[in-house]
């Protein structure tokens, strides 16, 4: 469950294998996503842990991000997730602090729409990176792993 922590999820992707391409995958993957019971979304969401920051971020903003974190948490029961897919490393502290501090003024029915749709993000790419890295990997393609089909 490297992509997204809910058990029903991870099988409904991995009932239609094998796709013909990352583009099926990933339209399976949102469709999953969008299914997904409240007792499924809890589950994903207790699975995330709070997204972080480079280790190499300034102490400040570490500090910010851990207090941010624990208030997160205390209201809504469950780690801040968000997707950063797009923002430069250098914009990422700056990105996740205002994200966090914008999200705390919801409602928890409206952080909980928030944080699914960040979760289906989060677990889109990470199953492009996995994707990537199955087509990278040395010993075995993409074809053997059983994730595509040939198509034709």
């Amino acid at each position: 469950m490297y992509c997204c922590g809910s058990r029903r999820w991870a099988h409904r992707v991995a009932a239609h294998r094998p796709y013909p391409d990352a583009g099926a995958l990933l339209a399976a993957a949102d469709e999953a996503s969008y299914d997904l019971s409240q007792a499924d979304l809890t589950e994903a969401l207790t699975a995330e842990h709070s997204a972080e920051l480079d280790h190499g971020a300034p102490y400040a903003a570490l500090l910010a991000l851990a207090a941010a974190h624990a208030e997160y948490e205390r209201k809504f029961g469950h780690g801040f997730v968000i997707c950063l897919d797009g923002h430069p490393p250098e914009e990422q502290a700056d990105q996740l602090l205002g994200a966090i501090r914008r999200r705390m003024g919801h409602e928890v029915d409206e952080e909980r729409s928030i944080s699914a749709d960040e979760l289906r993000r989060v677990a889109q790419s990470r199953l492009l990176d996995l994707t990537r890295r199955l087509t990278r990997s040395e010993g075995s393609s993409v074809a053997e792993s059983g994730l595509f089909a040939p198509v034709g």
